[in-house]
C-alpha cells in the first residue's frame, strides 16, 4: 500500500478527535478499575493479591501483546482492527457483568478487554502518525490525553453507576458506552495514494527471481515425484478397496501417458516450491538471529539497560496507587462523606497536566531528558513512602495529585529512549522497554495485595513500591552520568555491522 505525503490537517483532525475518544472510551474503566476492584473484593470476597490480577491484566496485557498488535494493525489496517476492537472491549466488559468468581474476571476483563486496549491504542497512534508529520508531536499529544480524561470522568461515572444500578448494571452500561468506539473506528479513513494500485500478481510473480535458480539434485525431483504417485495410489486405494491393484496399475498408465514437456513443467514446478519454501524458511531464520544480535548491542549500552530495569521497576511500584488508593482510603477509615472527589479523579486529571508540563519542558534545549525523567523517578518514590503516614482525605488527595502529575512522565520516555539508543534503533528499543512496561504493570497491583494480606495494613506494601521506584532512579542515573555524553556520541556513530530493526525486517 502505497500512503500520499501525510497532509499535517484536513482530515487529519478527524482522526485526532475519533483517536482521542477511542482512548477516552476504551481506557476509561480500566484505569480507573479502583472503583471495581472495591465492589469485586466485597462481591467474591477473595484476597486483594488474587483480586488485583483484574485490573493489572487489564492495563498491562495491551503492553505485553504489542508487537502481536503492530502485527494486526500493520496486516490488515487501523479501521477494521479499531472495529474489531471495540467489539472486544464492548463484549469484555458486558461479559464481566455476568461473571460469577474473580478467574472469570481474569478472562473477560483482563485479557479480552486488555487486549482490545492494546490494539486500539496501536491503531489510533499508527493511524495519526501516518497523518501528521510536522505537527505529529502535538497530534499524538492530544490523543494520549483521552486515556487520562477517561480515568479522571470514569472514575466518578463508575461510582455513581454503581450506586443507582449496583457492580452488573455499571459494567453493562460502561460497555454499551463502549460500542461508541465502533463509530469512531468507522472514520478512521486509510490515508491511501489517490492512485490506481497496480494489479495484484500472483503468487509465483510475487517471488523474487533469485529465489527460483536452484541447484537441486535430480534424485531430489524423483523422490518428490515418487512420493506424489504414492499419494494418488493411497488415495484410490481408500476410495475402492477391492480395485486397489487395478486402480494403481491405472494410474501408472495414465502417469507414463504424460507427455515429456508437461512432465518436466510438473518437476519444474514441485522443484520451485521446495526450495521457495527452504529459502523463505532460511530467511526468516536470518531476521530472527539479527533481530536477536541488534537486542545483544542495546544491552550493551549501560543507560539502556539501567532504562530498561528502571521501567520495571517503576511501574511495579508506581503503578499500584492508580488502583488501589480508594482501598487504601478505606482502610484508613476515612469516611466517603469527605470525599469532595474520587481519588482516582485526582490521578487523572494530574496525569494529564503532567503529560503537557513535562512534554513542553522536554521541548528546550537547556533541559536534559534523562535527569528530568529520572528526578520524576525518585520523586515519584519519595512520594510512595509518604502513602503509609497520608491519614486524611486531604493529604491522601495531594498525594494523589503529585503522584499524577509524576505519572506524566509517559510523555517524555520516547525522548529519553531516543537520547539513549538513537532514532535508528528507536523502534526496536521502545518495543523492548513498552514489554517490561506491561511486565511490571501486570505484577505491581498483586505483589501490592500480596503484603496486605501478609500484613493487613498497606505500609509495608507502599514501602516495598516506593524502594524499587527510588532503586530504578538512582541505577538510571548512576548509568547517566559517567556515560550520557559518550552515549550520545556513539549513537550518532553507529558501527557498520549494526542496523536497526526496521531495516532489518526489509532486508
Amino acid at each position: 500500500m502505497v500512503f500520499r505525503k501525510p497532509p499535517d490537517g484536513g482530515w487529519g483532525w478527524v482522526i485526532v478527535a475519533v483517536s482521542f475518544f477511542t482512548q477516552f472510551l476504551c481506557y476509561g474503566s480500566p484505569l480507573a478499575v479502583g472503583v471495581l476492584y472495591l465492589e469485586w473484593l466485597d462481591a467474591f470476597g477473595e484476597g486483594k493479591g488474587k483480586t488485583a490480577w483484574v485490573g493489572s491484566l487489564a492495563n498491562g496485557i495491551g503492553l505485553l501483546a504489542s508487537p502481536v498488535c503492530s502485527i494486526c494493525v500493520s496486516s490488515f489496517g487501523a479501521r477494521p482492527v479499531a472495529i474489531f476492537s471495540g467489539f472486544m472491549v464492548a463484549g469484555g466488559l458486558m461479559m464481566s457483568s455476568f461473571a460469577p468468581n474473580i478467574y472469570f474476571l481474569y478472562v473477560s476483563y483482563g485479557i479480552v478487554v486488555g487486549l482490545g486496549c492494546g490494539l486500539l491504542y496501536t491503531a489510533t497512534v499508527t493511524i495519526t502518525c501516518q497523518y501528521f508529520d510536522k505537527h505529529r508531536g502535538l497530534a499524538l499529544g492530544l490523543i494520549s490525553t483521552g486515556s487520562s480524561v477517561g480515568l479522571f470522568i470514569y472514575a466518578a461515572l463508575q461510582r455513581e453507576l454503581i450506586e443507582l444500578y449496583g457492580l452488573d448494571g455499571c459494567l453493562l452500561i460502561v460497555g454499551a458506552l463502549s460500542l461508541n468506539i465502533l463509530a469512531c473506528g468507522s472514520l478512521m479513513r486509510p490515508l491511501e495514494s489517490s492512485c490506481s494500485p497496480p494489479p495484484e500478481k500472483t503468487c509465483v510473480d510475487k517471488v523474487p527471481d533469485q529465489y527460483f535458480v536452484y541447484h537441486e539434485k535430480e534424485k531430489t525431483v524423483e523422490e518428490n515425484i515418487s512420493i506424489l504417485e504414492k499419494g494418488y495410489i493411497d488415495e484410490k486405494c481408500v476410495n475402492n478397496v477391492p480395485d486397489c491393484k487395478q486402480d494403481g496399475i491405472l494410474s501408472k498408465n495414465v502417469l507414463s501417458s504424460i507427455s515429456i514437456n508437461e512432465k518436466d513443467t510438473y518437476k519444474k514446478k514441485v522443484v520451485e516450491q521446495t526450495n521457495f519454501c527452504k529459502q523463505l524458511a532460511k530467511r526468516k531464520w536470518q531476521l530472527y538471529l539479527t533481530y536477536w544480535k541488534e537486542t545483544m548491542v542495546l544491552f550493551k549500552n549501560k543507560v539502556f539497560s539501567a532504562l530498561f530495569v528502571a521501567i520495571l521497576l517503576f511501574d511495579i511500584g508506581g503503578f499500584p496507587p492508580s488502583l488501589l488508593m480508594e482501598d487504601v482510603a478505606r482502610s484508613a477509615n476515612i469516611s466517603e462523606d469527605d470525599y469532595y472527589m474520587p481519588l482516582i479523579s485526582i490521578i487523572g486529571i494530574m496525569t494529564t497536566v503532567g503529560k503537557l508540563i513535562l512534554g513542553i519542558l522536554a521541548d528546550f534545549k537547556w533541559v536534559n531528558t534523562l535527569y528530568l525523567y529520572v528526578t520524576t523517578l525518585l520523586m515519584t518514590g519519595v512520594a510512595l513512602f509518604a502513602i503509609p503516614f497520608a491519614k486524611s482525605y486531604l493529604t491522601l488527595a495531594m498525594l494523589s495529585g503529585i503522584l499524577g502529575f509524576l505519572t506524566g512522565n509517559w510523555s517524555i520516555f520516547p525522548y529519553v529512549t531516543t537520547k539513549t539508543v538513537g532514532i535508528e534503533k528507536l523502534t526496536h528499543a521502545y518495543g523492548i522497554l513498552m514489554f517490561f512496561a506491561g511486565l511490571g504493570n501486570s505484577l505491581g497491583p498483586p505483589i501490592v495485595g500480596w503484603f496486605y494480606d501478609w500484613t493487613q495494613e498497606y505500609d509495608t506494601a507502599f514501602y516495598f513500591s516506593g524502594f524499587c521506584v527510588l532503586l530504578g532512579g538512582f541505577l538510571l542515573l548512576l548509568a547517566a552520568l559517567p556515560c550520557w555524553d559518550a552515549c550520545s556520541n556513539q549513537s550518532s556513530k553507529l558501527p557498520p555491522n549494526t542496523y536497526s530493526y526496521k531495516v532489518a525486517s526489509n532486508a
